[in-house]
């Protein structure tokens, strides 16, 4: 393959397209966010994973997991939970069979502001989705947001 090659540049334009409707999905979410909350994605997106945490075997996540689980470093992660911890939203503590690892937990008042914050985000990802809809090179790729399923 060239760098002209037609396959190349279909692949480029399909990433960029892609990239477009992360950007224009992400943007809208943090714009709500913000507004209605005080909160941006990512701090959205850490209260979420973190919220999805359980007891027993395998139930609460490493940090390297969470830093996974919402794409960052794990520097920038643990900054992020420091940030979220001063805000009393979280609290981390030791972990009882490895005293090296350090869970997080979402406290009552971030399940309080995740549940508040819950529909913003909803809200504004389907009105982000219903706007790139209108660009025909989007379409393909809302539909495919759409029509994901969550595994059980």
């Amino acid at each position: 393959m060239t760098a002209t090659d037609p396959a190349l540049t279909a692949l480029s334009q399909g990433w960029c397209a892609l990239s477009l409707l992360h950007g224009k999905i992400e943007a809208r979410i943090e714009r709500a966010l913000q507004a209605g909350h005080g909160l941006s994605v990512r701090e959205y997106s850490l209260l979420d994973v973190l919220s999805r945490q359980h007891e027993g075997p395998g139930g609460h996540l490493q940090m390297k997991q969470v830093a996974d689980a919402v794409v960052l470093s794990q520097s920038a992660t643990t900054r992020l939970v420091t940030r979220l911890e001063d805000r009393g939203l979280l609290t981390r503590y030791l972990c009882d069979t490895d005293r090296r690892g350090i869970y997080t937990d979402v406290t009552d008042a971030g399940s309080a502001l995740l549940a508040e914050a819950r529909p913003t985000n909803d809200t504004a990802l389907r009105a982000a989705l219903d706007e790139a809809a209108l660009n025909p090179e989007l379409v393909p790729l809302v539909t495919a947001v759409e029509q994901l399923k969550v595994p059980a």
